[in-house]
């Protein structure tokens, strides 16, 4: 996997944590439905980043899409009670009748927290949106079936390790996220996750 980091100039001026950091995300594994690029990282929220894109493609049809950037900002940041943040956007199809579900948004928020504990990652000052969006259609569209989506937006601030930052289950646990919005049964405990295919399109398009 490629992550593109977004740093300011000048020769050694990217701290020797961030470069771990960004390390530690090229050593996620993440489902084999899942195509995983480099995208851009946004550069004016804090002084280093680096980012992930990522759809979720079953029978050559993308059912999901999401991202998650790494922020740093060495000089720390009250609101992250840290010096990095992860931040993390998903978004999918779901049955039409699934978004007037009183519990779908606590539910989608669930998925976020299960897939951090699951994934052993460490984590605090969590915060973040569920939005449900349906669409339907009129006049001379009136024929086509409606759409439904949800759409998860988070961030939260990891806890350091006794060596470093573990940032792979972080994005792991991403990675989990977008497949169980997308509707992907769970792989079965003991079962060995094949690598997934990256970078495939990011080095075409």
């Amino acid at each position: 996997m490629v992550v593109r980091h977004e740093v300011s100039p000048g020769p050694g001026s990217v701290p020797t944590e961030f470069r771990e950091a960004v390390a530690e995300m090229r050593l996620a594994t993440l489902r084999p439905e899942v195509f995983c690029e480099e995208m851009p990282a946004p550069q004016r929220i804090a002084p280093f980043a680096a980012a992930l894109s990522a759809d979720v493609t079953v029978d050559d049809t993308d059912i999901g899409t999401g991202r998650i950037i790494l922020l740093h900002d060495p000089a720390g940041n009250d609101a992250w009670e840290g010096t990095f943040r992860c931040v993390a956007y998903v978004r999918c199809e779901i049955e039409v009748d699934l978004v007037t579900d009183p519990l779908l948004s606590h539910v989608g928020w669930t998925w976020l927290t299960e897939a951090l504990d699951a994934h052993g990652a460490d984590y605090l000052a969590e915060s973040g949106t569920v939005t449900r969006v349906a669409t339907e259609s009129f006049g001379g569209m009136a024929e086509e079936s409606g759409t439904a989506q949800i759409e998860i937006r988070a961030s939260w601030t990891p806890r350091p390790g006794p060596i470093g930052l573990p940032i792979a289950p972080h994005v792991e646990a991403w990675g989990e996220l977008l497949c169980t919005a997308a509707g992907l049964e769970p792989v079965p405990e003991g079962v060995a996750l094949m690598p997934s295919r990256r970078g495939q399109r990011g080095t075409h398009g």
